[in-house]
């Protein structure tokens, strides 16, 4: 292998093991073994675990992000916003299961900047700009804004978490009682809840 090969191989061994065990739970050794190279080969490219964890998280951060800002600056109704947003974190679960795992575990390493909840508070700051014009829009108070974007967020975030290991309803119908219960609100909830996108993946 080529330097830039064995080093992708690593990522993707290191991956797999802190996704099924942990950062805590995971050892350069176990990685090495896997790997099917000496302990020295994984330091020489990261310098330790902690610098292949970073370029984990980093990899999977930029990933989501991407998916989330994606689905906030295509536009369009409020409503269309929510469900692409779910959508999109939906599907990151479905299609990056074990990047999802990593980022979803809490580590000594990435404390402040490179975590789920930082990612989150990002997104919900896009959000806030959003829904104050709406707010604004609609008569509303805009200063209430960050409290109702970080709601909306953190409610399709903490799905996505409760949905990556249960995988039941499918995506699709998780996508549209998210969006029925932040659209309509418990009182005028639907019996049947759809997508305005039905074509939507």
């Amino acid at each position: 292998m080529t330097g830039t090969q064995r080093r992708e191989q690593l990522l993707d061994v290191s991956r797999q093991l802190f996704a099924e065990k942990g950062f805590e739970g995971t050892s350069v050794e176990e990685i090495a073994a896997r790997a099917q190279v000496s302990k020295p080969v994984v330091y020489e490219h990261f310098g330790g675990k902690e610098g292949m964890y970073a370029v984990v998280v980093d990899r999977e951060i930029q990933a989501l992000t991407g998916a989330l800002t994606t689905a906030l600056e295509a536009g369009g109704h409020p409503q269309e916003l929510v469900e692409r947003t779910a959508l999109a974190l939906l599907t990151y679960i479905e299609t990056s299961t074990d990047g999802f795992r990593i980022l979803t575990r809490d580590s000594p390493v990435a404390q402040s900047t490179g975590t789920f909840s930082s990612l989150i508070g990002d997104v919900a700051m896009q959000v806030e700009h959003l829904l104050a014009a709406q707010f604004t829009k609609r008569g509303l108070d805009p200063r209430t804004a960050p409290l109702y974007a970080q709601m909306l967020v953190g409610m399709v975030a903490l799905t996505g978490q409760y949905w990556l290991d249960a995988r039941k309803p499918g995506k699709q119908e998780v996508a549209a009682h998210l969006v029925n219960l932040a659209w309509h609100g418990l009182a005028d909830l639907q019996r049947k809840p759809t997508l305005l996108q039905q074509d939507a993946t």
